[in-house]
């Protein structure tokens, strides 16, 4: 438990990734008086769902989602000036040396790579980890479930999220289908512009000379920068519901996980001593 004289709203942050859930993470932190907050990313992140990430600073200099901003900074001198002004810091970071010089009271892991880089509980008074690859309280103090259904956002202090299942989660009967995928290595070219409506067949982008095409009507809800890609790899989402202002607001994914980490940061700071693990379902 922190010491009594310091207050929540001088927690300082840091968050391992800072794409679609590391950012609505971030976001619901923010939103309720955690603002100090150090995102780290890499040079180049794959982002799909790039209206709704904190990491387009990487590329744009600053972004702002639902009303919050965050600034790339080059270094930790400049962090404290971004904080003051009262935006989000971003820094470019991927060997994670900012945890060792910023001395965060809380470290989150939030990069969603379903298994664990490197992340330690050593790192920070309060150590959480999303998603699969974490197990608590071996590697981190919490692990965050971040699989769609009834556990969604569920704090565990004994034990592991659901393992990766390779399926996307359904929306209004779609899973697999609606994720796109880079057919061939090769450079991004966009056909579409993000939020823009859809039908099925329809071109999509390019990756090198092979095209994709959506799967079905809806919104293109996510579309990856034009960047140089690996087969395999998202490089859009195709919203079979079609509401566009869904595709520039922060998913209900997202929140359910942001909810259950700011969860986990309030019971740290009430040093509250109720049931944690095992605790039954109602």
């Amino acid at each position: 438990m922190p010491g009594t004289d310091q207050r929540i709203t001088d927690t300082v942050v840091l968050i391992k990734g800072a794409g679609e859930m590391a950012s609505g993470i971030a976001h619901r932190l923010y939103r309720s008086g955690i603002t100090r907050i150090l995102m780290l990313e890499a040079e180049n992140p794959l982002c799909v769902r790039r209206s709704v990430s904190f990491c387009e600073a990487v590329h744009d200099g600053t972004v702002e989602v639902e009303k919050v901003r965050a600034r790339l900074v080059p270094g930790l001198s400049a962090v404290l000036p971004v904080w003051q002004s009262g935006e989000i810091a971003v820094i470019v970071d991927p060997a994670w040396r900012s945890v060792k010089d910023l001395l965060p009271d809380i470290v989150i892991d939030a990069i969603m790579a379903k298994r664990n880089l490197g992340t330690r509980k050593d790192e920070a008074p309060l150590v959480i980890g999303v998603g699969p690859g974490f197990t608590a309280p071996r590697d981190v103090h919490v692990v965050i479930e971040s699989n769609r259904g009834h556990d969604l956002g569920r704090v565990i202090y004994d034990g592991s999220a659901e393992p990766y299942t390779g399926v996307p989660g359904e929306i209004k009967g779609q899973s697999k289908e609606r994720v796109l995928r880079a057919p061939v290595a090769g450079r991004v070219r966009q056909m579409q512009q993000l939020g823009n409506g859809v039908k099925k067949g329809d071109l999509v982008l390019y990756v090198g000379d092979a095209p994709v095409y959506a799967p079905f009507d809806g919104m293109l809800r996510g579309l990856i920068r034009e960047m140089t890609v690996e087969k395999g790899e998202k490089v859009g989402d195709v919203d079979p519901r079609a509401k566009r202002e869904y595709c520039f607001t922060i998913s209900e994914k997202a929140r359910g996980i942001a909810g259950g980490v700011l969860e986990a940061v309030l019971h740290h700071y009430s040093g509250q001593k109720g049931r944690e693990a095992g605790d039954e379902h109602i």
